[in-house]
């Protein structure tokens, strides 16, 4: 693995450690080497160890695609061996020595860039010091942005202009100027990040045209820097590989898994599926009100289950949920983790409550299913005004607040009628109807981009 090919373009990939970001770009990865690319992958052991049958798989067709490990930084930031991923934070303090490992590690990954002399880097949007390390190289340096063009106009919008700064509450709603659609915000839904990429040499989207055609144009004309979709790249990449909703997590799973039985029994798009993706903990007391909110709403459902770190009311609340629901056989709840493109795509899903993460929409899409909007933190709150107010396929569950879980304050708990009747809206009224007809055409959109002639295919090649 360790040879080089000979008069191939060579591109070194540097993906932030997090499932939300590093699996879209190692799909994307994948992708250049399959299109004729030399391609290393930098990471630390254990998050290696999330993708090394995809990479091998690829490699043993021929793909010039090989990862370069970096040693773990756990032990020098306080960490148990093999904690070096965002999702596995279960705690603020845990957090805070993850990201200081993954900082730690700026000095190595800079020699190696030197060593390697790609002809290109391309590195996480949360990596801005490797613009100046391309620089040093005489290469380009290109940014991969893990969420929509909407999101990233909205926020180049927002600083250029500032319109919440007018507001006299943090409750008040300003427009987002620059839009053709009137797109409402509060300052509450902000993020403070700021992100370096006016000086990169271009950057990639897991998008694709028909979903963010004028956000594409308006990204060209307020960021003015070159951009290509180049996205589902998920679905893309799994496409040749027969069905790829069976092919994902399969190998992964039991021969069938109770959950899989029980949704096997359910009528088609009968079930709400919920997922606040990898990194989010509800606190307990939205955990209660989104429970009897599910138990009581008269769909079936299937819930991802994640908490924080140890309390026992917790744990017995969950585990007296669970029991409850499996006698009743009205929910199923699964702990942790959940393959999540073989529950979207099957018949019995009739939408999902997702707290708008960018992989989530794409394979919501992909599977032509409506959505709960129910955003957390970060970019989410953008990515939710897109499905509401531009592409019409969600329902607000009215979130308030941008905020990470680990961070301290008051929690805004949905109380468990809200959350009925948000269920309710999509899943029997006319509305949800025509949600679902408009995601089911993005859908076909979505397959037919990848394929040889459509807009992303045209721009990777």
């Amino acid at each position: 693995m360790d040879s080089q090919p000979h008069n191939h373009l060579s591109i070194t990939c540097l993906p932030f450690p997090t499932p939300g970001h590093m699996n879209p770009m190692i799909d994307t990865t994948r992708l250049f080497a399959r299109h004729g690319v030399n391609v290393t992958i930098i990471a630390t052991p254990a998050n290696a160890f999330a993708f090394p049958k995809a990479i091998d798989s690829d490699f043993s067709f021929g793909y010039h695609i090989r990862t370069q490990l970096v040693p773990s930084p756990a032990a020098q930031v306080g960490l148990p061996e093999g904690v070096e991923n965002m999702k596995d934070g279960t705690s603020q303090e845990i957090l805070g020595r993850i990201y200081h490992g993954i900082s730690v590690l700026r000095s190595l990954i800079e020699i190696l860039f030197q060593y390697l002399h790609p002809d290109c880097i391309v590195s996480d949007m949360v990596y801005p010091w490797t613009l100046e390390s391309a620089a040093k190289l005489g290469i380009p340096r290109i940014f991969f942005y893990s969420s929509s063009y909407f999101a990233d106009c909205a926020a180049h919008s927002i600083r250029r202009h500032r319109p919440q700064k007018r507001l006299v509450s943090d409750t008040d709603k300003f427009t987002i100027p620059d839009f053709s659609h009137r797109i409402g915000m509060t300052r509450l839904q902000l993020t403070n990040w700021e992100r370096v990429q006016c000086r990169s040499y271009g950057a990639l989207y897991n998008s694709f045209q028909e979903l963010e055609s004028e956000c594409e144009q308006l990204h060209e004309r307020i960021v003015g820097i070159k951009s290509w979709n180049i996205g589902p790249v998920s679905a893309w990449v799994n496409k040749d590989d027969g069905e790829m909703v069976k092919r994902k997590h399969r190998e992964d799973l039991p021969e069938e898994p109770e959950w899989l039985t029980w949704l096997n029994t359910e009528q088609n798009e009968s079930v709400i599926y919920v997922n606040f993706g990898s990194l989010t903990r509800l606190p307990h007391a939205q955990l209660v009100e989104l429970a009897y909110g599910l138990q009581h709403y008269g769909h079936s459902f299937i819930w991802v289950m994640r908490k924080k770190d140890g309390s026992e009311n917790e744990d017995s609340f969950l585990q007296e949920f669970e029991d409850n629901m499996k006698e009743s056989r009205k929910g199923f709840s699964v702990w942790n983790w959940a393959p999540q493109q073989l529950i979207l795509n099957h018949p019995a899903i009739g939408g999902f409550v997702t707290h708008c993460g960018w992989n989530s929409i794409l394979e919501s899409l992909n599977a032509g299913l409506p959505i709960i909007t129910w955003p957390m933190f970060a970019e989410q709150f953008f990515n939710e005004r897109l499905l509401v107010d531009v592409l019409k396929i969600g329902v607000l569950v009215r979130a308030k607040e941008n905020k990470f879980w680990a961070f301290s304050g008051k929690d805004d708990v949905v109380g468990r009628e809200k959350m009925a009747n948000v269920v309710v809206q999509l899943m029997e009224k006319e509305e949800g109807k025509e949600m679902r007809r408009r995601a089911r055409k993005l859908s076909d959109a979505s397959k037919k981009t990848i394929e040889k002639g459509g807009h992303s295919y045209n721009n990777l090649i």
